[in-house]
């Protein structure tokens, strides 16, 4: 009979051991759910604002004269700020770009020299994986990288509401 009863309690432990290896693989596995589903919902959100935003801010003139010498660094600055403010409930970093020249590459020489170039705003999504910074007995908790999504609308300056 003793025999028996040490082969039972060594299956029950069985379930502890297993539960002790596999708690931590499915809490890895809920965090990086969670960071997905969060970046997802970001991108979604983030492809639906961007072009609405471009197209109010990127095509419009400055708003002051004191803007007017800023060119594309003031439409992307514009952008960045609205991108930011509609971006709140998320903790994204933002970052915008303007090119001239647009992706159809015209350099501006020849006949279509004198009218102004597309311009190309790319705007530049950062998602920083949570969690973050945590040290536990002096093991650093956390993804090292960021999660980047990248839209790139381009616009006509000379036409309001347009996009190429």
């Amino acid at each position: 009979m003793s025999a028996r009863k040490r082969v039972v309690c060594e299956e029950r432990a069985q379930a502890t051991v297993e539960l002790a290896v596999v708690a931590p693989v499915l809490v890895v596995l809920a965090l990086i759910s969670y960071n997905m589903m969060v970046f997802v919902s970001a991108t979604a959100r983030f492809n639906r604002v961007a072009p609405d935003i471009v197209l109010a801010h990127g095509s419009s003139p400055p708003a002051s004269e004191s803007d007017a010498g800023a060119g594309t660094w003031g439409v992307a600055d514009a952008v960045a700020g609205e991108l930011e403010r509609a971006m709140e409930g998320y903790e994204v970093e933002i970052e915008v770009e303007v090119s001239e020249g647009g992706r159809g590459g015209l350099d501006g020489s020849g006949v279509l020299g004198l009218v102004g170039p597309l311009r190309d705003v790319t705007c530049v999504m950062r998602y920083r994986p949570w969690p973050q910074g945590w040290s536990i007995a002096g093991v650093e908790l956390g993804a090292p990288l960021f999660m980047e999504h990248e839209r790139c609308v381009t616009i006509d300056p000379w036409r309001s509401g347009v996009i190429v």
